[in-house]
């Protein structure tokens, strides 16, 4: 790319240039050739944009209770961890359960191919123990907190004026590293900590033919305690003594570690469980990847997104849930780059129409969180939610800065990835949108349903992908407001 100087100078010759060849040339075509000298880089009226629109709401949240799946998070890099446990590069495949170092290597390689993110259960406790042993003492591993419960506590609690209750197995290295904010119940101590490996890779990292379009990481673990959500219960217990405004819920996608009997019977002892959180108190509902249908599908249709207001999900989540419920594109086998915002748009529009509150006024859902590395959406039922735009573009900006590892967007060390044109649906007749970076928030609105869509300044190499999801959604909500109904 040319130098800005170089790029000014050469506008300049061709302005001078024009006026003498045409000195009757219409004032203001100069004055916009001129003006386009100096105009500002999109990332930088994005970054000032937000700033203006990510205001407080009237009612914020005061105490969250945040729970139920809690781990540390041991990351490395995946090549360098796979060539330590001395395997080769080759084909990748899929294997819904990891039962081998054979198996992880080929899912590894699948998702670094694709660049996307994916969570797996390794089913052989000695080789998972060996594995993650060898990750634990590999020059330049990092222990973080890590599970999304934990996780989404921990951004929270960097706000001085919330209160934060963290359910879920929490085991004296977690708890070491737990913010001073967070309170976890005695009940929710354990004697060892749940281990969970993140393997990361980089934007156009190579191992042998592979290269990573983007960078992301493949999380794996033999992790018992939270595959059976065993403080679900311990969780919804501690709410009458902490009265917390919002309950923010996850590590359902846990339960996919268990047998198909096991697993039904938990999903149903969860179900009643939730169902004894007051109804006056909001449920947000953060998903993980899952490979399991039917465990998606009795998610959805039947048993747990009635009872939440609030969904946070990414890419991989949206395509597998339309996918598991026959929903609209589900013939989609996956993403070809980034995610079509028209097909994004009419996903969030059928699961809010068909499992929301717009029809079903026994479902209290109302609002879905998307996000994906370019952009995320924020659709909600019209009458429920307030501050939207604020919080779209909340979530984004800490995307930005989380994954720099920066207090503020450097715009030096970001860049625009989103399409800023788009339709906004491919089953009705398409609005088009043209975005302005200096107004960088979209809506829309579809039979009682909004949408805000905003970009994300991608970082051009992050420090850290893992939990991503999880502060964005986090952020999302410190920013949303429930109106009273």
């Amino acid at each position: 790319m040319w130098p800005r100087a170089v790029c000014v100078a050469l506008l300049a010759l061709a302005a001078g240039y024009l006026f003498v060849r045409e000195p009757e040339l219409p004032g203001a075509a100069l004055r916009y050739l001129a003006g386009s000298l100096w105009a500002e880089p999109a990332e930088s009226s994005m970054a000032a944009a937000w700033e203006a629109l990510i205001t407080r709401p009237a009612r914020p949240w005061s105490r969250v209770a945040v729970g139920v799946n809690a781990c540390v998070d041991v990351i490395l890099s995946g090549v360098k961890l796979l060539q330590a446990l001395g395997l080769d590069p080759g084909d990748g495949k899929d294997h819904a359960v990891l039962n081998s170092r054979k198996d992880l290597k080929e899912a590894f390689i699948l998702f670094m191919q694709k660049g996307a993110a994916a969570e797996r259960f390794f089913s052989d406790a000695e080789t998972f123990n060996h594995i993650a042993r060898a990750a634990s003492e590999y020059p330049g591993a990092q222990l973080y907190v890590g599970g999304n419960a934990a996780l989404i506590g921990q951004k929270l609690a960097t706000n001085p004026d919330l209160k934060i209750l963290l359910c879920g197995p929490v085991g004296p290295k977690l708890h070491e590293l737990l913010d001073d904010n967070v309170i976890v119940p005695p009940e929710s101590m354990q004697e060892t900590d749940e281990f969970h490996l993140i393997l990361e890779y980089q934007a156009g990292e190579e191992w042998g033919q592979l290269r990573a379009p983007n960078a992301n990481r493949f999380i794996f673990s033999h992790d018992l305690s939270n595959g059976a959500m065993n403080m679900l219960e311990v969780f919804v217990s501690s709410l009458d003594e902490f009265k917390p405004d919002l309950v923010v819920l996850s590590g359902l996608h846990m339960m996919e570690g268990q047998s198909r009997e096991v697993r039904e019977k938990r999903l149903l002892e969860a179900v009643t469980s939730i169902s004894d959180i007051p109804t006056d108190i909001p449920i947000h509902l953060e998903l993980a990847s899952m490979t399991d249908q039917d465990l998606m599908s009795k998610i959805m249709h039947q048993q747990v997104f009635p009872l939440v207001n609030s969904v946070g999900l990414n890419e991989q989540e949206l395509l597998f849930l339309t996918q598991s419920a026959s929903g609209p594109h589900a013939s989609l086998a996956s993403w070809n780059g980034v995610p079509d915002v028209g097909i994004v748009s009419d996903i969030l529009f059928w699961i809010l129409k068909k499992h929301g509150r717009t029809t079903d006024k026994a479902s209290d859902l109302t609002r879905i969180h998307f996000h994906t590395l370019a952009y995320h959406v924020l659709a909600t039922v019209d009458g429920y939610w307030g501050n939207q735009i604020a919080a779209v573009a909340a979530g984004a900006r800490v995307a930005g800065t989380q994954a720099c590892a920066t207090e503020t967007i450097d715009t030096d060390r970001v860049f625009l990835k989103a399409p800023l044109e788009f339709v906004t649906s491919h089953t009705e007749a398409p609005s088009k949108i043209s975005l302005n970076p200096g107004d960088p928030v979209a809506q829309w609105h579809r039979e009682g349903i909004s949408f805000h869509f905003t970009p994300v300044l991608v970082c051009k190499d992050p420090i850290r992908t893992v939990g991503l999801g999880d502060a964005i959604s986090a952020e999302g909500l410190l920013y949303s407001e429930l109106y009273p109904q």
